[in-house]
């Protein structure tokens, strides 16, 4: 009698495959390639033929990568491989065009993104996630401002992920860290930039605890979010490991400025 081997979760990770996702500036999406994880859990025998599938439906749906046509496509998944969870991850990095803070140099900068996407039901809605990591140039916390030349900066990353809903673009997420940030980050920088970058990480202060704080409340006012997690993550140079912040909505935590 052939033995019959059922599974709770199959998938596949780390797939190459290269796609459109939203673009806030360009309407047709811009070309990336996203590295797709899946996986399905099922109550039912395994079939080899199921890696097939799972590379025939990410072929139907490469056109555009966002939040309205995944709560639509994973229900394709859903259906096709009969199974009672599905989970999709598109790790895919994303390209912004920046003007330097003073020569007004245009600059290319690389921000890495996720979309994930999970349902359980065909008549349930998708639950769907976007993560962004946005580098900026943060205070470091033991500078001493009362000191000449005691100020000095570290880099901070804050990984933003918001489910909300309607598209929430890359642009519009850089744009809130960038503005909240003691310096934003740029892939170049002309001597001139480089001058007023470094006059500004010595002359002021902004702490990634602040920073974190008014990246929250943009978020919080913004109607078309129903739930964001904010955690930073910064470098120091003086230490070999980072320090780590977060929050996130959530009833239990008041919405209260930090104060310095």
């Amino acid at each position: 009698m052939k033995e019959k081997r059922y599974l709770v979760d199959v998938g596949m990770k780390n797939l190459p495959f290269p796609m459109k996702v939203v673009s806030k500036v360009k309407a047709e999406g811009q070309f990336t390639v996203a590295n797709i994880s899946i996986s399905a859990r099922i109550m039912h025998e395994f079939e080899s033929g199921w890696i097939d599938r799972f590379i025939e439906i990410v072929h139907k749906h490469r056109d555009r990568i966002g939040t309205k046509t995944l709560k639509t496509n994973i229900k394709d998944y859903l259906k096709k491989l009969h199974a009672s969870t599905i989970r999709i991850d598109f790790d895919y990095p994303y390209f912004i065009e920046k003007l330097t803070p003073v020569s007004r140099e245009k600059c290319l900068v690389r921000y890495m993104c996720t979309y994930s996407a999970k349902i359980s039901s065909v008549e349930n809605k998708a639950r769907i996630i976007f993560k962004m990591q946005v580098p900026a140039i943060t205070t470091y916390p033991v500078s001493d401002p009362e000191r000449a030349g005691g100020l000095f900066g570290q880099l901070s990353v804050a990984e933003i992920e918001v489910e909300s809903q309607r598209d929430i673009y890359p642009e519009d997420l850089v744009k809130i860290v960038d503005k909240h940030a003691l310096v934003p980050v740029y892939s170049f920088l002309t001597k001139e930039d480089q001058g007023f970058v470094i006059q500004k990480i010595h002359s002021e202060k902004k702490t990634s605890v602040v920073m974190t704080d008014e990246i929250k409340n943009e978020l919080m006012h913004n109607s078309a979010i129903n739930w964001y997690s904010i955690r930073c993550s910064n470098f120091g140079m003086l230490h070999s490991y980072s320090t780590v912040i977060s929050t996130e909505k959530s009833m239990w935590i008041p919405s209260v400025s930090y104060s310095e």
